[in-house]
């Protein structure tokens, strides 16, 4: 089934607010910012549906306005279920000059013979920000169905002023790869990757060093960052439980909110 989500954020005295908005079944994009005071728009993408299943292709598509700022949430966690064929999902994001795009996503939770592509396309004008993350499971662990998903692939690209500038590929075959080996997860069960990129000749170079301070020698948690060849970082972890890294990551997400994004 195929399920779209369009939205618009625009921007006007000062303040950032959903302009216009489009959905089908079972996708809802509802405002939860009501008690925020920084002027930017807060919504979550929420959806009746439990998850992704056997042919579905979710198609998001948003638009932000010059200097709007759009914090993005989910509902719960992503389940991808038992799927003969696959499911996939395309977002393409585009941010008009010195507006501000944040999203860090629940984990996902691939099931048992499962098969996801994923495609992340966002195009950047000048002085513009960039959060974007996700974290993959091992799947249903606690069922005995860790690794026991088909394929998961999540490819991203991020272009500033029509150039490409980072592009990466997390692809994961637990049956055509050794998972757990030297190079990959190196026995962990959870990955999740953090890409913050700017358009405005910011230098990463301090918040690196913050963050490889505060996290590196976290407990149970494989953690490294390293700056992109345009301005940015790009972080990816290694852990064993989907909350310790998103909390990880939501921290991560506040202190640049705080600091840089909303400056």
């Amino acid at each position: 089934m195929i399920c779209s989500l369009a939205v618009k954020i625009a921007h006007r005295e000062g303040k950032s607010f959903m302009k216009d908005a489009y959905v089908t079944q079972p996708f809802r994009i509802v405002p939860v910012g009501q008690y925020q005071k920084d002027n930017a728009a807060y919504l979550m993408i929420m959806s009746s549906s439990p998850g992704l299943l056997d042919g579905d292709d979710h198609q998001i598509k948003i638009d932000i306005a010059p200097g709007a700022k759009l914090q993005l949430q989910t509902q719960a966690y992503q389940r991808l279920f038992h799927m003969k064929g696959h499911s996939s999902q395309k977002m393409q994001v585009t941010l008009g000059e010195d507006s501000v795009f944040s999203y860090v996503p629940h984990p996902v939770v691939p099931q048992n013979s499962s098969h996801f592509l994923s495609h992340n396309i966002i195009h950047l004008a000048s002085n513009c920000h960039l959060l974007l993350s996700e974290i993959v499971t091992c799947g249903r662990k606690m069922s005995g169905e860790e690794f026991q998903y088909d394929h998961f692939q999540n490819l991203t690209e991020c272009y500033v002023n029509g150039r490409l500038v980072v592009k990466d590929n997390v692809l994961l075959q637990p049956d055509r790869m050794p998972i757990q080996g030297l190079g990959i997860l190196e026995g962990y069960t959870h990955q999740g990757t953090l890409i913050y990129l700017n358009s405005a000749g910011l230098s990463p170079d301090e918040w690196i060093e913050a963050f490889y301070e505060k996290y590196g020698e976290t407990k149970d948690v494989a953690f490294g960052i390293s700056a992109l060849q345009h301005d940015g970082f790009m972080v990816r972890v290694l852990g064993y439980g989907a909350e310790q890294l998103y909390l990880l990551f939501k921290e991560m997400q506040s202190a640049l909110w705080e600091k840089l994004f909303l400056n």
